[in-house]
């Protein structure tokens, strides 16, 4: 039996649902398969910096939030753990912000409502056939694991810790990043220009992270409003606290065709191809903030190239998909070369790898054209 769908997209978050929008546009008809499982416990706590790129991308699909949901991060500090500092400024790179502290089930929901006026997507809870399957189940993904392909995970000795505080002075859209000992705190602003509140990153040793978790809610905030410097005076937390481990990662094979004679993983006719996305494809450690931003990247990218295809390619050719590979893993080396660096030289505790990172520190702040387009590639302009 003939496919049903041009694309069979494995994953309904951010990046699957955003992908399916861009195929959509290009009268493509797509299925995204969001398989049913249990309640979050908890309330989603997670927001996440996004660049120039992704909103303009968002925007294009009519799926960017509110102001208040979207907060515009005017000035970046950055300390290390001595008198290291490096400060970004959104006026001095003659933009309105740096990047934008988007608020994550306000996102989703905003994808979500665009994705019930366009005809061309179905939503549903099984596997469809397709001519392509994309895989966006994240870094757990099942079907990557069916597929056989490899995912070759470095651990980091750290868990990130992410949860909301009140915050007695208001934030100033300041998005603030400490390099500490014992771990990496980022405090990123929320609810607009005028908030004063933040969401927080706290990347931490495993044995570190167990003793946050066990503490109240006061004395965690207490912790927090020491590691900050008292920055944002008296902090009150508002959420729950969620973990999860830290990890640098990438899959071997991002794309390839199931067998013409075979069967896929789930027992349908063999036939046409597969390809990863997001971080089914790749993670890297959240210290730059651009683990979206990469897998929003990767659904732009795939969609040009189904775009861009010769009419006589379907969306199942593997050049066109080696194509997009090509260009993804170029930039993933690139991002993930600079935050594992990054992550490897604070996570050194001896006098001379403080003496070198903050002296480092001090010479980029003061390197000029080094700087600005350090911050234009994070900003997402090239």
């Amino acid at each position: 039996m003939a496919p049903s769908f041009d694309v069979c997209i494995r994953g309904a978050g951010i990046v699957g649902q955003t992908l399916a929008l861009l195929l959509a546009r290009e009268r493509l008809k797509v299925a995204l398969v969001s398989a049913p499982g249990p309640q979050a416990a908890v309330a989603d706590v997670r927001a996440y910096a996004l660049n120039r790129a992704s909103r303009q991308l968002l925007e294009s699909l009519r799926s960017w939030p509110e102001a208040q949901q979207a907060t515009a991060v005017r000035r970046m500090q950055i300390l290390g753990d001595r008198d290291g500092v490096v400060r970004f400024d959104a006026a001095s790179q003659g933009v309105d912000a740096l990047a934008w502290i988007v608020d994550v089930p306000a996102l989703q929901a905003h994808l979500a409502q665009a994705l019930r006026f366009q005809p061309e997507v179905e939503l549903l809870d099984a596997a469809a056939p397709a001519a392509l399957t994309v895989v966006c189940e994240g870094r757990h993904s099942s079907t990557r694991a069916e597929f056989g392909v490899d995912f070759h995970a470095t651990p980091y000795a750290q868990q990130a810790i992410a949860t909301r505080l009140h915050c007695e002075r208001p934030h100033e859209q300041i998005a603030h990043q400490w390099f500490l000992p014992d771990g990496i705190v980022a405090f990123l602003p929320l609810e607009g220009a005028h908030g004063n509140s933040v969401a927080v990153v706290w990347s931490v040793a495993p044995e570190q992270a167990a003793r946050l978790l066990a503490l109240s809610p006061q004395a965690f905030a207490q912790e927090l409003q020491t590691a900050s410097q008292g920055a944002l005076g008296t902090l009150t937390l508002c959420a729950q606290r969620a973990v999860w481990p830290l990890q640098l990662a990438h899959a071997e094979r991002w794309c390839a065709a199931v067998p013409a004679d075979g069967k896929d993983p789930h027992g349908r006719g063999g036939g046409g191809s597969w390809v990863l996305a997001g971080d089914a494809a790749h993670t890297v450690h959240p210290l730059t903030g651009q683990g979206l931003n990469l897998g929003l990247a990767d659904a732009q990218a795939l969609a040009h190239v189904l775009r861009q295809r010769d009419y006589w390619r379907t969306v199942a050719d593997l050049r066109l998909l080696r194509r997009y590979e090509r260009e993804r893993k170029a930039a993933l080396l690139a991002v993930g070369l600079v935050t594992d660096g990054l992550q490897q030289l604070f996570s050194r505790q001896q006098g001379p790898w403080q003496a070198l990172r903050n002296w480092g520190m001090k010479g980029f702040e003061h390197s000029g054209p080094l700087k600005k387009f350090v911050a234009r590639q994070a900003m997402g302009m090239y």
